[in-house]
C-alpha cells in the first residue's frame, strides 16, 4: 500500500471510531486524500440536524487567521463537538497568531485545515505547535510508476480486478491526478456488467473513450518492435482525434520512455529487479527496454530525444512554417523508425 494511502486510512479509522483530535492539518501536492479526509469529517462527525448549528466552513481567500481562531474558540450549540473546516487554507497569508490557540486548543472543537498544492514552512513555531496539538498529514504526488499500484488497490477494495493492458491505458491517459482517476474508476465500476469482476480495455474504450488499440502505450510498443505499419496507423488515429491525444502528452510520454532507455544503456546491472528500481517503473515494462536497446543504440537514443525536443519546440511555433500537429508527429515517427 502506498504510504499516504495507509496514513489516510489510519486517520479515517480513528475518526470512524470517534477518536477525534482537536486539529487536523491536511496538506500536500495531491488533493485527493485531503478532500477524502475533510469530506468524511464534514459528512459524518455531526448528524444532519447538528450540522445546521455546529458545522462552519471557512475559505482561506476570505478570512484572516484571527477569524479562524475566534470561530474555533466558540462552544458547540447542540452537538458534543463543533466542526470548523478551513478550505483553501494555503491562501491565508499570516499564521503566527495561531500559536496561542494551538497551545491550548478547545477540546470541543474539531479544527480542520485543508492546505492544498504545497506545504507551509515546517520550521515555523506555529507549524511545530500544530504537530503537538493534533494530526498533520502530508499528501504527496504519486510517481508515474506508483499509479498502477494505486489503481489496483482502489479496485481491490471494491472487489474488482483490472487487466494489465487496461491499467496501462488508464495510467497513460489519466496521468497522476488521483481525483480524476478515482472518478473514472467509479464510472467504470458503475457501467461494468454485473457478472464480471474485472476492468478490461473494451470497457474503458466504451465508457471513457480511450482506444485500446490506438494510444500512446501502443505507439511505444510499435517503436520497441519497430512496427512501422502499426506506428503509422496509430499516429493517423491521433491526427483525427487530437482532443483525446494532445501532442504535448504524446511527446512527454515518448520523451520519458527514451530518456529511461538512455539510462538503461548506462546501467551495469540490467536485471529486472534493478532496472525496475532504478527507473521507478513496473517490472512488467522492463522487457520493453530489453527489446528496445537492441534497436536503438546510445547514439540513436540521444538522437531520438533531440528529435522529440525539436518537435515539441516546433509545435509551440519555433521554426514552424504552419505545419500542424498531425504532420509534426508523422515526421517525428518517420525519423525515429528510419
Amino acid at each position: 500500500m502506498i504510504k499516504q494511502e495507509a496514513a489516510a486510512d489510519e486517520i479515517l479509522q480513528e475518526i470512524k471510531s470517534k477518536n477525534f483530535h482537536s486539529v487536523y492539518f491536511l496538506m500536500g501536492e495531491e488533493p485527493y486524500y485531503i478532500d477524502k479526509i475533510s469530506n468524511y469529517i464534514q459528512e459524518n462527525v455531526l448528524s444532519e440536524s447538528e450540522k445546521d448549528f455546529d458545522l462552519t466552513i471557512l475559505y482561506g481567500k476570505d478570512v484572516e487567521i484571527s477569524t479562524v481562531i475566534n470561530t474555533a474558540k466558540r462552544f458547540p450549540m447542540i452537538a458534543p463537538y463543533q466542526v470548523v473546516i478551513v478550505k483553501e487554507a494555503q491562501m491565508i497569508s499570516s499564521w503566527d497568531n495561531l500559536v496561542y490557540y494551538l497551545q491550548k486548543p478547545l477540546k470541543s472543537t474539531i479544527l480542520v485545515f485543508c492546505y492544498k498544492y504545497g506545504t507551509p514552512d515546517k520550521r515555523t513555531k506555529w507549524f511545530q505547535e500544530t504537530k503537538k496539538a493534533g494530526v498533520v498529514f502530508e499528501s504527496g504526488k504519486l510517481y508515474d510508476y506508483q499509479v498502477g499500484e494505486w489503481i489496483r488497490s482502489y479496485l481491490k477494495t471494491r472487489k474488482t480486478g483490472i487487466t494489465q493492458q487496461a491499467e496501462n491505458m488508464l495510467v497513460d491517459y489519466l496521468g497522476t491526478d488521483l481525483t480524476k482517476i478515482a472518478n473514472e474508476l467509479d464510472k467504470l465500476l458503475l457501467t461494468k456488467p454485473q457478472d464480471t469482476q474485472q476492468i478490461t480495455p473494451e470497457l474503458i474504450e466504451r465508457n471513457i473513450g480511450i482506444s485500446k488499440d490506438y494510444n500512446v502505450f501502443e505507439l511505444q510498443k510499435a517503436f520497441v518492435n519497430r512496427d512501422i505499419l502499426k506506428a503509422n496507423r496509430i499516429i493517423l488515429y491521433f491526427a483525427e482525434n487530437k482532443k483525446n491525444n494532445p501532442l504535448v502528452l504524446v511527446l512527454a510520454q515518448l520523451f520519458n520512455f527514451f530518456g529511461n532507455l538512455l539510462l538503461f544503456h548506462y546501467m551495469k546491472d540490467k536485471t529486472e529487479k534493478n532496472v525496475a528500481s532504478e527507473l521507478k517503473i513496473n517490472p512488467f515494462f522492463v522487457k520493453d527496454y530489453q527489446s528496445a536497446v537492441k534497436i536503438y543504440d546510445r547514439e540513436k537514443t540521444i538522437k531520438v530525444l533531440s528529435l522529440i525536443r525539436e518537435t515539441d519546440a516546433r509545435s509551440k511555433g519555433v521554426d514552424n512554417a504552419g505545419i500542424d500537429e498531425g504532420e509534426l508527429l508523422k515526421e517525428l515517427v518517420y525519423k525515429i523508425l528510419h
